[in-house]
Parts: C-alpha cells; structure tokens; sequence
C-alpha cells in the first residue's frame, strides 16, 4: 500500500504516529494535540476574535471569528467546522487555513468550537454547529456579513457535520446556506465500502479507527438501523435542494467510496458539485503535508472553490437585475 504513495506524502505518513485508540487515551491525546498548537490572536491582514455563545442545551459554544482588518463592505460568510473523527479537534487546529480564506476569498469565516463524542454524542455535535449557523445569521448586521451568503466547510468529521448540518437547515428551512465543502466527508456510519475495507489500518484514519470513531459518536444509535441522516448523511434518500458543492478526497482515504457516491448522489438530485480525487493520498495528506507542491495546489484549488461557491448567489442576483 505505502507504494502507492505520492513522494511527497511519505514522509508525513511515516512520521504520523498511527493511534491505538481507547476512550480512556483521548483526554492525554487531545492535550497532546492542543500543545502542538500554535494559535493566533491576529494578523496583519485579519482580525481574530473569540466569543462565546450560547447552545440548544444552554451550554457555551466558543467561535472564532475571523474579519479583514478595517473591513468597510459587507462580505459573505464561512462556517468553519474542524475535523477529528468526532472526537478530537479544537477552535485553534485551523488558524491557518482560516486566515488563509479570509485573505484569498474575501469573506469572514466564523469557526465553532463543538462539543466532542463520546462524552457529548450526536447530536450534542451538530446542535452545537447549528447554534454557530444561526448565530451568524442572526447577527448578519453585526458581522457585516451578507445572511444570503453563507456557506459551511470542513474536513473528515467536520465535512460530515457540514453534509449534516445542510441538511438539518434544509429540513428546518432556516438558515438559508448558498454553499457547502465537505472535505474527505465522514458521513457512512456502515464503515464497509469497498476502501473501507481496502483501508484497514496505517494510511492516519482507516477502517479501525473509523469503527471508534463512530462508536463514541453515536453512542447507543450505533450498528442500528434507524441512525438519522443528520447524523450519517450517505444513509439520505432526499438530496435535493442542498447547496452548491465542492469536495474533494484521497484514492487511499477509507472515506474515498462514501464520498463518490455522495457526490453521485448529489448530481443525480440536481445538485451543482465540483469533485477531485487525488492519487496517491491518504486521509488528511494536504493538513499533514502541507509545504509539498501538490498539497499547496490542493488547498488553494479549495479556498477558489469557497470565493466561487459564496460569490454565486451574489452573480446570480446580478444578472437577473440586468434582464430585469
């Protein structure tokens, strides 16, 4: 298997430490991971602000909220949601790449601190990404963000908090989201697709990690039959009417077949979608290797997709106003 890996993706895999994981592991794993952490306060160019706000359960949500310095217009909005298998992750892991879309696709973003599994399963998750999505829009005004404007983008987990959470807003018609990216989306709850099972272990998430990730996610609903759709959204039926789309995966991601068949599901419903696989990459290689030259075009074709996904409803008003 590690044969077929792009060059400039070995050496990250090789020193990736493959994780064993136990509930009892996460909290010394998550510290870990938040040492590593190199969080920002600001920029030249753009402005970080924390918050906190207040959740379906009357518990604290933290968001951070990133904003052009002196921004003078109002601007389209982006929901980040970060990854970690449902149980890792923070508000700091993406600092980055936040910046990063603020400065390339002139837009806010607003990043949601969610509770994690398995101390807090679905749907504490996606509630919590839910009372981001609602926030934002009911504070448009405040943000100087355009509420027709907002779109919703993370990896792994959090791209399957983002196929959840369009479909949540879409069954509960508010709010409105022009735009969503699902990357490498964690979303089949049935971990049995063929690279499922082609995955089995190494290559940073395969098909053992993914059964715990799952586990501690759906606390009692796992391996039954009646797992909601917001919860595992490859179990849908009803695709129609969801955003404009843009994902991407790895042909050694244990996600790759979940994601293709999402994506076929979403054309076949009538939705506009953009999909790349990658040859030679594993689950998470551009966030693991981010300086090599292939994982550098691959986030920068990405934050193009958000400019290009929250520009449309702008350009599709325009032009309707001209023909008027």
């Amino acid at each position: 298997m590690k044969s077929r890996v792009h060059p400039e993706f070995l050496p990250g895999l090789e020193a990736f430490q493959n994780f064993a994981f136990n509930v009892d592991d996460l909290p010394a794993i998550r510290e870990g991971m938040a040492q590593l952490n190199q969080s920002l306060t600001s920029t030249e160019t753009v402005d970080i602000l924390d918050k906190t706000i207040i959740g379906i359960d009357d518990n604290d949500i933290r968001i951070r909220i990133y904003k052009p310095v002196q921004q003078d217009t109002e601007l389209p909005v982006l929901l980040w949601i970060h990854g970690g298998g449902y149980i890792l992750g923070s508000i700091e892991d993406n600092d980055h790449l936040c910046v990063q879309v603020v400065e390339t696709s002139n837009c806010v973003v607003v990043s949601v601190d969610y509770r994690l599994a398995p101390e807090h399963p679905y749907p504490a998750p996606l509630e919590d990404c839910y009372s981001a999505l609602t926030w934002i829009a009911e504070h448009a005004k405040e943000l100087q963000v355009d509420a027709n404007r907002i779109g919703v983008a993370g990896a792994s987990a959090g791209g399957g908090l983002t196929a959840g959470l369009t479909l949540l807003a879409r069954d509960r018609a508010y709010p409105s989201i022009c735009f969503q990216m699902p990357l490498y989306p964690m979303i089949n709850d049935g971990n049995d697709t063929p690279s499922a099972n082609e995955i089995k272990e190494g290559m940073i998430w395969n098909q053992k990690t993914n059964d715990f990730g799952w586990t501690c996610y759906l606390g009692d609903l796992h391996g039954k039959d009646d797992v909601p759709i917001y919860a595992a959204p490859s179990r849908a039926e009803d695709y129609s009417n969801l955003p404009y789309t843009y994902t991407c995966v790895g042909q050694l991601d244990p996600f790759r077949d979940e994601t293709i068949a999402y994506v076929t599901k979403l054309a076949q419903a009538g939705v506009d979608v953009e999909f790349h696989l990658y040859p030679g990459a594993y689950h998470g290689f551009e966030i693991i290797n981010p300086q090599s030259e292939l994982a550098q075009q691959v986030i920068q074709e990405y934050i193009n997709a958000i400019k290009v996904g929250l520009d449309r409803v702008k350009v599709e008003t325009e032009q309707v106003e001209e023909v008027k």
